[in-house]
């Protein structure tokens, strides 16, 4: 079942595009890895499929209130102990109890730390057991193994394998390798835009924003 369905998508920075006709599908069971050089704008992309930016062309097909998108930022709540971090993004997302999310992201012996006290690491990893608590089959990552160390991102590619294992889908733009060896990888650089100068888009600086 394609849970995500990308067709002739042109997305910009800035008002300008950075790519351009780019086409895919993401299936249930399956990863998806984003590759490229900096600036290629993989984070655009991922900003866009999150719905926080509009697409100057093409379509984006995915069921209403299927996505998680976890950004560079860890969205955490720094006052609050790691367990009502969890607690609070469950009650957002109206699932459940918390207890897997602490134990497949190595979390337990922090459950009570205020997330303003943990290392970069740490607050990385309750960032990644915020995606468990939200039952979303779609996850859409950013770099998402940043300041893990290696143990750290083997939980992460475990977790992303049970997501798989049960019908969810993950589509990851990194430049680590997570040892998910099964994902498929798409290089983003053939669907760089072309400058008008050199034949690409030629439309108003506005029109990205209508």
């Amino acid at each position: 079942m394609t849970l995500l369905a990308v067709e002739n998508l042109t997305v910009t920075r800035g008002g300008l595009p950075v790519l351009e006709g780019l086409s895919f599908t993401l299936a249930a069971g399956h990863a998806l890895v984003l590759r490229g050089p900096n600036g290629i704008g993989k984070t655009t992309l991922l900003r866009t499929l999150a719905g926080l930016q509009p697409a100057l062309t093409g379509t984006i097909s995915i069921p209403p209130e299927s996505m998680a998108y976890a950004a560079h930022a860890d969205g955490l709540k720094s006052t609050l102990s790691v367990t009502e971090n969890l607690r609070f993004w469950a009650s957002v997302y109206g699932t459940g109890p918390i207890d897997s999310a602490l134990d497949r992201m190595n979390l337990r012996q922090l459950a009570e730390r205020p997330a303003m006290s943990l290392s970069a690491g740490q607050k990385r990893r309750l960032g990644l057991a915020r995606l468990l608590v939200t039952g979303r089959p779609v996850w859409v990552l950013d770099e998402p193994t940043v300041s893990l160390d290696a143990a750290s991102v083997a939980l992460f590619a475990d977790a992303v394998r049970s997501h798989l294992a049960k019908g969810g889908a993950a589509l990851m733009a990194t430049h680590i390798d997570l040892g998910l060896h099964e994902a498929a990888v798409l290089d983003l650089a053939p669907f760089k835009a072309l400058p008008p100068e050199e034949g690409g888009y030629k439309g108003s600086f506005d029109e990205a924003f209508s």
